[in-house]
């Protein structure tokens, strides 16, 4: 069969290499002059499956208020006049509640464990390497609070069987050394010995090139304009380069494929949510992290990616601007010296923002639409570097008819009514 997967980003390669692993024939389109250029670029670095989580709880709209309170807020909202935001925002809100956090991370954890043994069966296949570790996570607590209610999510872990230990501050570290210099900024935290750390754009630009030796056609620097419609069918993909065309299609665009998606009569619930890191060399290897330091307080991630660390955090909401905001570098700086005031060299830090496509309720989107031929793998918000391999390995799944490994049904559009 021939396929077409739009967008080169880390789930569009890994949908390309699964599909092509299945023997499917296999074209992938994109703008950019090479793969894992816009959200997979640099994001924060984990492969993350304990720390999966829907944005919405039901504790979520107070935190949202407090934050905004905050000098280094990990939540910024600037107003836009656009219906889309509206909508995401009321179907945010309705999830809401415990009932609907606890569904949802159930789900959003399946996938991304199933994703994280992909991501191993993969690394024994190609020997495939990108600045990877896998030392585990660790969830810093600053404050009692924060530690007290460690439960909230733990419970949700022991349901699935994901392991996990909590730790006092001796316990954290021990397993990061470097906060012994600061023991006195936190009190203790979660460690989650599965989850994993790696450049996602490393990662994405190799498997790429294996994907391309497997016969997978990479048209770059094209702009897809829209879909075409025949017979209740896609009939073709139309770009700056011309029309293409195919049996199935997927949509891997993130963010940008809800307004392709209408023409199909297929209405998205994705929403970018922009986020921001910082990338330092390292100044002092035994003063930095040696894995990835989730700072709870500011929802900031602080990553070891070989000689380098990688710092990424915030939630905000401005419609597809991609302008850099200084007091966003601001706060990622503060939250990476304040616990590794020693480790990285932070006046040549390199300063990033991508868009994450988020779903309002927290999993992605896969599988079928109601044009027949129409696949999408999209939605990841956070967690697409995290989520990749196992989105890949679903979707390819079910374009050839084989029987997924993992439940899927609550994946798809449809859930979205």
């Amino acid at each position: 069969m021939k396929v077409i997967v739009l967008g080169s980003g880390v789930v569009g390669v890994t949908s390309a290499w699964y599909l092509a692993q299945a023997g499917h024939e296999v074209r992938v389109i994109d703008r950019q002059p090479a793969a894992g250029m816009e959200t997979s670029f640099a994001n924060a670095g984990q492969v993350s499956p304990g720390m999966s989580a829907p944005w919405a709880g039901p504790d979520t709209p107070r935190k949202a208020i407090l934050w905004l309170a905050m000098r280094h807020r990990p939540f910024v909202f600037w107003p836009v006049p656009d219906a889309q935001v509206i909508d995401w925002v009321r179907r945010f809100l309705g999830n809401c509640n415990a009932e609907a956090y606890a569904r949802n991370k159930a789900v959003m954890v399946r996938l991304a464990e199933y994703s994280r043994d992909r991501l191993r069966d993969l690394r024994t296949l190609t020997s495939i390497t990108y600045d990877d570790g896998q030392h585990g996570l660790l969830q810093l607590f600053r404050t009692q609070k924060q530690a007290d209610h460690v439960g909230d999510d733990t419970a949700v872990l022991d349901r699935l069987g994901v392991p996990y230990t909590v730790l006092d501050r001796a316990g954290c570290i021990a397993q990061e050394p470097a906060l012994g210099a600061v023991a006195q900024k936190f009190v203790g935290g979660l460690r989650l010995p599965g989850d994993e750390t790696g450049d996602a754009h490393i990662f994405t630009q190799r498997l790429a090139e294996l994907a391309a030796k497997a016969g997978v056609v990479f048209q770059y620097e094209t702009r897809v304009e829209r879909l075409t419609m025949g017979a209740g069918r896609i009939a073709g993909v139309v770009t700056d380069r011309g029309t293409f065309t195919a049996d199935s299609y997927v949509m891997a665009l993130g963010s940008y494929s809800p307004a392709l998606l209408k023409a199909a009569g297929i209405r998205l619930p994705v929403y970018p949510v922009k986020g921001y890191s910082i990338t330092i060399p390292v100044a002092d290897a035994a003063a930095a992290p040696v894995s990835t330091v989730m700072d709870e307080t500011f929802k900031v991630a602080i990553t070891r990616l070989g000689d380098r660390i990688r710092v990424g955090g915030t939630a905000e909401l401005a419609g597809y601007s991609n302008t850099l905001r200084e007091p966003r570098r601001r706060t990622l700086v503060h939250s990476v010296t304040d616990l590794f005031p020693h480790g990285g060299d932070v006046a040549h830090a390199a300063f990033w923002t991508g868009l994450r496509p988020m779903t309002p309720d927290g999993p992605p989107v896969i599988g079928p639409t109601q044009v027949s031929n129409l696949w999408l793998n999209t939605g990841h918000g956070t967690l697409g570097w995290t989520m990749s391999c196992g989105s890949g390995a679903l979707l390819a799944d079910l374009i050839t008819g084989r029987r997924p490994n993992i439940e899927h049904a609550d994946l798809a559009v449809s859930r979205y009514g």
